[in-house]
């Protein structure tokens, strides 16, 4: 089945990069476009079709990738919706802030159509995508699961949490490197340099964050078993606490999922 990217930008270039180094399916399955074709070029030297016609791109597609800006979307599917067609397609939007009603509207027809809300770990296959659709039958819904399945993990969720997904887990990537940023500067201000105090915070974050992945276990049941009776780690702990830490994270997430809905 071939897959049309509607959108050669970084996002749309990160889907196409790792689907073809996931193996999920092969150079030329895929077609990807752009105004500007020759920023395709170093896809279509591994066997990508690049083009600038969208109308052509979905001709022989099942799944369509919307990965444009959010501002023009709407100009985009309303001029190559009479080459989008239900029984053939399933329209796959990664367009911040675009409801599926609101593609759908720009469509002008009953069709499937699937958002997905990557984050930037999408570039190296390490993503956490929320999905959520309309119209799709399970198994248009499964294809789509496994394909971002390729580019990390992925949930289907209600709609209606479409922003809240947003916050947790796109705007969560700056939250997180604000904390291995603190944490690099902690390590720095105790006696490392910035090199080896950045491995060791990225590294940490990463082995924590693996370890729920894996086990399935609570963060408290870990924070347990390396806090210990008058220890170190309890007593930094404390003192975050002190000074506000998670209460400041929880404020800083429900702050940006207000400003996200104005």
């Amino acid at each position: 089945m071939q897959i049309a990217i509607i959108g050669g930008g970084n996002l749309g270039t990160a889907i196409a990069e790792g689907l073809i180094l996931s193996k999920y399916c092969k150079p030329t399955d895929l077609v990807v476009t752009r105004r500007n074709t020759s920023a395709l070029a170093h896809l279509a030297k591994k066997g990508v079709a690049v083009t600038s016609n969208n109308k052509e791109a979905v001709k022989n597609a099942g799944l369509v990738i919307l990965a444009v800006k959010p501002y023009n979307y709407h100009d985009i599917l309303s001029d190559m919706k009479t080459a989008l067609k239900p029984a053939q397609h399933v329209l796959v939007s990664v367009v911040t802030g675009a409801w599926i009603e609101q593609l759908g509207k720009a469509v002008g027809k009953k069709m499937p159509i699937m958002r997905a809300m990557p984050n930037t770990a999408i570039a190296i296959r390490q993503s956490m995508t929320c999905l959520s659709f309309a119209d799709a039958t399970p198994q248009q819904v499964q294809q789509v699961t496994d394909l971002f399945d390729r580019l990390g993990r992925t949930v289907v969720i209600d709609e209606k949490l479409m922003d809240a997904s947003t916050v947790l887990g796109a705007c969560g990537t700056a939250f997180a490197m604000r904390y291995i940023r603190a944490n690099i500067q902690g390590g720095i201000e105790i006696g490392f340099d910035a090199k080896t105090a950045s491995l060791i915070a990225a590294q940490t974050v990463l082995g924590a964050a693996q370890l729920l992945l894996e086990t399935g276990s609570h963060p408290e049941k870990e924070i347990d078993k390396v806090t210990t009776p008058k220890g170190c780690t309890i007593a930094g702990l404390n003192e975050m606490e002190h000074q506000g830490f998670s209460s400041s994270l929880i404020r800083g997430i429900v702050t940006s999922y207000e400003k996200i809905g104005k």
